[in-house]
């Protein structure tokens, strides 16, 4: 009888164990969820430094020529009537 009773324990406090540790929300699920969480916040981050750089750059086309002509000059190679264009590369 002794010997049923401490089986049946053992047998539940393993399926117990099992549960915490391997079943679902258990230690292994927790701690990948949480590392999922961890790189969404990184990816988030990233992406509203990203749009704080867009709206600034928005902002600043809507309010004046000055970035719509420095936007011109870098990204087309537009140059002013009257100006040098001088290309410099490195060996």
């Amino acid at each position: 009888m002794y010997r049923a009773a401490l089986a049946i324990l053992l047998l539940l406090l393993i399926l117990l164990q099992y549960r915490l540790w391997l079943g679902d929300g258990g230690y292994t699920s927790v701690y990948r969820l949480n590392r999922e969480i961890e790189a969404q916040a990184h990816t988030n981050k990233a992406l509203n430094t990203r749009n704080r750089q867009l709206e600034a750059e928005i902002s600043s086309l809507k309010q004046g020529d000055d970035a719509t002509e420095e936007r011109a000059r870098a990204d087309l190679g537009m140059v002013k009537e009257g100006e040098s264009f001088f290309l410099i590369t490195e060996p």
